[in-house]
């Protein structure tokens, strides 16, 4: 007997979506890093320039991909917008803990740690994120 399983968007819904946007955010954050780790940018700031420039794509796509966020007014997304930053501040001080003891203390190579590190990170931001863009 041949059984399919079949993965559809609407059955995993909200996590299938987080952790597609999760992936683009991660990668992008990531490329940014390596990038201007690359070009001579000490990883404190690079992961900094990085985690801005990511966070504002999450934002964007995390409101309205994933938590399908209606909220148009402008205080209103901007709270919103305030308190996803402030929750994403929290899982950057987790992230830079991380590199700190990866590269600073144990010197290890900056991908493997910085992969590990996004993996943490992708958690805690789903948790502060399913909390912040309720329905």
């Amino acid at each position: 007997m041949d059984k399919h399983v079949t993965l559809s968007p609407a059955r995993f819904g909200a996590v299938l979506r987080y952790l597609v946007v999760g992936g683009l955010t991660t990668g992008l954050n990531v490329a940014l890093f390596f990038t201007l780790t690359h070009l001579g940018v000490a990883w404190f700031w690079a992961n900094l320039a990085a985690w801005w420039l990511s966070v504002a794509f999450a934002f964007v796509a995390n409101k309205t991909v994933v938590f399908n966020s209606a909220t148009t007014e402008p205080a209103a997304v901007l709270r919103e917008a305030l308190g996803f930053f402030a929750l994403r501040g929290a899982s950057l001080g987790v992230d830079t803990a991380i590199l700190f003891v990866g590269l600073t203390l144990l010197r290890a190579a900056p991908m493997p740690v910085k992969l590990v590190d996004q993996v943490v990170v992708i958690v805690l931001n789903y948790a502060f994120s399913k909390r912040l863009f309720r329905r």
